[in-house]
């Protein structure tokens, strides 16, 4: 079964809603015209009985009735929808004006109704002369079929007023909601035409209604990250392509020009270990790619051992130490702190960091490593003194095959742009942050890891 639309929803909604108050205050209406009706007949009919009784004071028997009767006669012609019934104490009739009706009439002395041949009634009895147990009784009948054809009329208008108002309503609901979910179809319209092509569109915000503003700022920043993910995705695809075409390219070469002529045995194998460490290059690029996609979708899992900071970093600055010397930098530790974390997935990072420091010191510069650990945070700062990275190149350094200076063509796999992201990943993994600050002479990496 096919699901009503949205416009369809709210025309049906205001339309019952228009129906259901229409009926209730039809109601209420009828209602409270009914009581005003039975309000009129009470003080019509207690007026009446005043009249009578004081035309019929001297009334105590039938004899006496007969007297009076005349007066009687000209008292109800002046309401001719008046009628009148009188009996003595015993249930004896003295006077029926009424002959059609039941002979048998309530004589309480509460308003009464009655329905008989098409026509309605309101009776009232009371007592002639109140007081006196043997007193006449007096039974006023009052037509008030009008009145019911009135409530009938009204009823009748009330039922085509509901219907009509609910229909028009129905119509204007739909008009109404149409022109109100415009902005909607237009959203649907532009995410439509999404593509790959396409990712620049936007939604007017400022067309939109407040209800809707939120959402199309929503939608716009949905698009503004599939465009930027879709564009780091195409420069990732190029990068990849870039990165593998000259190991391939060289392994093509070296291989066809071995090949050209026979050549000794010394030759062949130089020309195979020429060809491993291409090989080797890109199957250590391949292996960090995955790990990568791994970090991407939440796949790396570090162990948790307690772990001596200062140690960690005291092995690898002394690896890295007969390198620093080469090349005339100094390598020093600052601060001790206890994390819990992987032991071997941190030196990784910190190993890249490290690695990176070394190549862009120059002679005689400095490699600084600063743990700070107080009571909110854990923090490491690894500065190097050195040429500053320009301000625009901060935001983008964690990003892949990214380079400072793009004319910069290493040949392993850790120079191929990939080890600040992996330092990155591994950072998040452990629900740290890294982010780097550079100026003029320095530049430095700050990780906040958690406590």
């Amino acid at each position: 079964m096919r699901r009503l639309s949205l416009s369809r929803r709210l025309a049906l909604l205001f339309a019952a809603c228009t129906a259901v108050v229409s009926l209730l205050a039809g109601v209420l209406f009828s209602r409270a015209s009914e009581a005003h009706f039975i309000e009129l007949d009470q003080q019509l009919l207690d007026g009446k009985l005043l009249a009578l009784r004081s035309v019929l004071q001297d009334v105590s028997e039938a004899a006496d009735f007969s007297r009076h009767q005349a007066r009687l006669q000209d008292e109800l012609s002046h309401q001719p929808d008046l009628q009148l019934r009188v009996s003595d104490a015993n249930g004896r009739l003295w006077f029926d004006s009424a002959p059609s009706l039941p002979a048998s009439l309530p004589d309480s002395t509460s308003l009464h109704s009655l329905n008989q041949a098409g026509s309605a009634y309101r009776i009232y009895s009371a007592a002639l002369n109140p007081g006196q147990p043997d007193s006449a009784q007096l039974t006023l009948i009052l037509d008030i079929t009008h009145h019911q054809h009135f409530l009938q009329r009204m009823q009748h208008l009330i039922w085509l007023t509901v219907g009509l108002s609910a229909l028009a309503t129905a119509l204007l609901g739909a008009w109404a909601a149409r022109s109100g979910l415009r902005p909607l179809r237009r959203m649907s319209a532009v995410a439509a035409g999404v593509s790959a092509n396409s990712l620049t569109q936007r939604l007017p915000q400022e067309q939109m209604p407040a209800e809707l503003a939120e959402l199309a700022s929503t939608f716009n920043a949905m698009l503004a990250r599939l465009e930027e993910s879709f564009q780091r995705l195409s420069a990732f695809s190029a990068d990849i392509a870039h990165e593998l075409r000259t190991p391939l390219s060289n392994l093509l070469t070296h291989t066809q020009v071995t090949l050209t002529r026979p050549r000794t045995l010394e030759d062949y194998r130089e020309a195979l270990h020429s060809n491993l460490e291409e090989l080797q290059w890109m199957a250590q690029l391949v292996n960090d790619m995955l790990y990568l996609a791994k970090a991407d979708h939440g796949l790396l899992n570090p162990k948790r051992e307690a772990l001596e900071l200062a140690q960690e970093i005291d092995m690898l600055l002394e690896f890295y130490a007969p390198l620093a010397e080469d090349a005339q930098v100094e390598l020093t530790r600052e601060g001790h702190a206890g994390f819990a974390g992987d032991r071997s997935m941190l030196r990784r990072a910190l190993s890249n960091l490290l690695d990176n420091a070394l190549r862009f010191t120059p002679a005689g510069g400095s490699i600084k490593v600063r743990i700070n650990d107080s009571a909110q945070h854990l923090s490491l700062n690894i500065e190097n003194s050195g040429e500053g990275i320009a301000q625009e190149a901060l935001p983008r350094l964690f990003d892949r095959f990214y380079r400072a200076d793009p004319a910069r063509r290493e040949g392993s796999s850790e120079h191929a742009g990939l080890g600040l992201a992996i330092t990155q990943s591994i950072i998040r993994a452990h629900g740290g942050q890294i982010r780097c600050e550079s100026a003029t002479g320095w530049t430095r990496f700050v990780i906040e890891l958690p406590k």
